[in-house]
């Protein structure tokens, strides 16, 4: 389908007009005097647009935040700007007549704009990306924040479990406007090489479609899909293929990549158009974000759609340069001297440069300015230093220049897809943690590796102290359901009895080596359940012997390690939950008393008897013996 003129006028009629940006990353430096505020101005920008051209929404594909935590300045700030454009009483002209609740992140199951306690003029919906995605026990993101005070409408947000591919639906978010209708189906940030399986496994993704599951959208919907993911055709493990999505789409806005080719180019053999606006904010001195930064005004009336591009003018400006010192005539490898005064020539023309694109209006921005350096044949020189000359003329002093190396002059330089060698910033040896696990031949049972990876790049990246915490909560969870769900004659209700039932069979199997117990965790196996039933029994009798009311102290045997026996005295009316490991039947029968482990979790020490005084005057103390959670211990003096 080819772009067509959408026509129109105004707010009214059938022309649906959107706004689409994407990667705002606000609180990107926030620590720096200079460039903190460079986020925040682009974002007021953005919406200064959307008022101007008379929108009905805002579209975010991903990344709001720069930061997984923002600081209380950045959210702050932030509310600020969408509390000063978003909230009026503009009408809205256009209706989401899906069901909300199933595709919208917030327990008031509607859009903010019909909440009757706050007066939405300019609404907006918002996916998260991979720097501000959900992560901790109740897996909330910095976008849930937003969209419980009512500022944004959060969607695309799924939980894929931690076992198996996992299983996504996706619900669309359909919206009216006279006789334009939109399915606009949104997807967080999900792990690349996860995604990518989940894209090729029949019924992993269900494209949801009225509340019902479709394969194929209704004709008459314009279908628009928007994510935010890696798109990276050279690297397949590491990027998603825009042939994977269905082929019923009409128009994809692909979020996360930040080079701005804003102007949608129809997929060969797909039948869809894919849009990548690039980010509104300069993050990583690339050739790529040198391009002049755009937001998409998107105008949509019936199946035709027209595209506009607007370009950003806060945004600070970037100048970009190569520089291969062996073809400088004027540069001698011997002489660094000649090397910086080179490079002071090259960075004066790209402020030079800078200077002329500007004319008239407020003081200029300071840019920032980046240089790629192949020093093949020469020596670098200290950055630091060269950086310490551009101060008060570029935004980046410390950032000026990075060195590279090409790939003939460096014979070790092994799977570099651009023929060159970076060496700054320094590539550390990345493994992830399917390799670690896969060398080891650990075999994981209850904890998933992919979860495992997650927690570990949550915990390095976002700075999640509790990511391990989720990840393990997440799974036991899992691992105790499908205890639970194993057999119909477990009924044990007391989760504290599971736990402790689960720990004594594990530490049994443990010090069994090589034994005949399995070790698999994932279903209770016969000896666990005999185990269990035994436990129930023993608890049942208990309850009997506690019926009386004079019951006394009863004496209950444990055994340690190394095999002695020691009586311990239990208080009436105490429950004790005693377990026989299971594989330990054999030993026990050879042990002078019965082996029994005890849980001495609830048991109430009866205090230690008067001590009394030998003939020499010396105190007779209470055994060495203490009562430990698997027996008794003998206590160091």
């Amino acid at each position: 389908m080819e772009a067509a003129a959408a026509g129109g006028g105004g707010g009214g009629g059938s022309t649906l007009r959107i706004l689409v940006a994407t990667d705002c990353h606000l609180g990107y430096l926030e620590k720096d005097e200079l460039r903190r505020s460079d986020s925040f101005a682009t974002f007021e920008e953005i919406f200064s647009v959307a008022e101007k051209h008379k929108v009905d929404f805002v579209l975010l594909g991903g990344n709001l935040f720069h930061e997984n935590k923002p600081s209380r300045s950045t959210l702050v700030k932030t509310i600020e700007i969408l509390r000063r454009h978003c909230l009026n009483d503009r009408p809205v002209q256009f209706q989401v007549v899906s069901d909300e609740a199933a595709s919208l992140q917030n327990l008031f199951g509607r859009v903010n704009y019909k909440d009757p306690n706050i007066n939405v003029g300019l609404p907006v919906f918002t996916i998260h990306g991979d720097h501000d995605d959900p992560t901790g026990v109740d897996n909330l993101s910095a976008i849930d924040v937003l969209a419980a005070a009512g500022f944004v409408n959060y969607f695309g947000k799924v939980d894929l479990g931690s076992s198996g591919v996992g299983q996504i639906s996706l619900h669309p978010i359909l919206i009216t406007k006279g006789a334009t209708s939109v399915a606009l189906y949104g997807l967080g940030n999900v792990r690349e090489t996860r995604l990518s399986t989940m894209f090729q496994t029949p019924g992993a993704i269900h494209w949801m479609i009225h509340g019902s599951l479709e394969d194929m959208p209704t004709p008459n919907w314009f279908n628009i899909m928007i994510l935010h993911q890696n798109r990276r055709k050279a690297i397949p493990d590491n990027g998603i293929n825009e042939h994977l999505l269905p082929h019923s789409l009409d128009l994809v806005i692909w979020g996360h990549e930040h080079e701005c080719l804003v102007d949608p180019k129809e997929v060969p053999d797909m039948g869809f158009h894919i849009t990548q606006p690039g980010s509104s904010i300069a993050t990583s001195l690339t050739s790529a974000e040198a391009k002049q930064k755009h937001v998409l005004l998107l105008e949509i009336r019936g199946m035709k759609y027209r595209s506009t591009n607007i370009p950003l003018k806060t945004v600070r400006p970037f100048e970009y340069a190569e520089v291969v010192l062996a073809d400088q005539e004027d540069v001698d490898p011997n002489d660094e001297a000649t090397v910086h005064e080179h490079l002071d020539k090259v960075v004066g023309n790209l402020i030079e440069k800078n200077n002329r694109k500007i004319s008239g209006g407020s003081e200029p921005k300071l840019p920032l300015v980046r240089i790629k350096v192949d020093y093949s044949g020469f020596s670098t020189i200290n950055r630091q230093r060269f950086g310490q000359k551009c101060v008060g003329k570029v935004a980046n002093p410390q950032e000026v220049i990075v060195f590279t190396r090409s790939a003939k002059s460096c014979q070790n330089t092994q799977g570099n897809t651009d023929g060159s060698e970076q060496i700054y910033p320094n590539d550390l040896d990345q493994r992830t943690v399917e390799a670690l696990v896969a060398e080891s031949d650990v075999k994981m049972q209850i904890l998933q590796v992919n979860d495992l990876h997650t927690a570990l790049h949550v915990f390095v990246n976002k700075d999640d102290n509790m990511a391990f915490h989720s990840c393990l909560q997440k799974n036991t969870e899992e691992a105790k359901n499908k205890l639970t769900a194993g057999s119909s004659d477990f009924k044990i209700e007391d989760e504290e009895k599971i736990v402790v039932e689960l720990d004594g069979c594990m530490q049994a199997s443990a010090k069994g080596g090589t034994g005949s117990t399995p070790r698999s965790q994932n279903l209770p196996s016969s000896m666990a359940l005999s185990a269990f039933e035994e436990l129930k029994c023993s608890s049942d009798q208990v309850d009997q012997d506690d019926t009386g009311e004079d019951s006394h102290d009863e004496l209950v045997e444990t055994s340690s390690d190394d095999g002695e026996c020691h009586r311990l005295a239990r208080p009436g009316k105490r429950r004790v939950l005693t377990m026989v490991a299971a594989g330990s039947a054999s030993s026990s029968a050879s042990s002078g008393c019965r082996r029994r482990k005890t849980d001495l979790a609830s048991y109430r020490r009866v205090p230690p008897a008067k001590e009394e005084e030998d003939g020499g005057g010396a105190k007779k103390g209470r055994s060495p013996h203490v009562a430990g959670r698997y027996g008794a211990v003998r206590r160091n003096r």
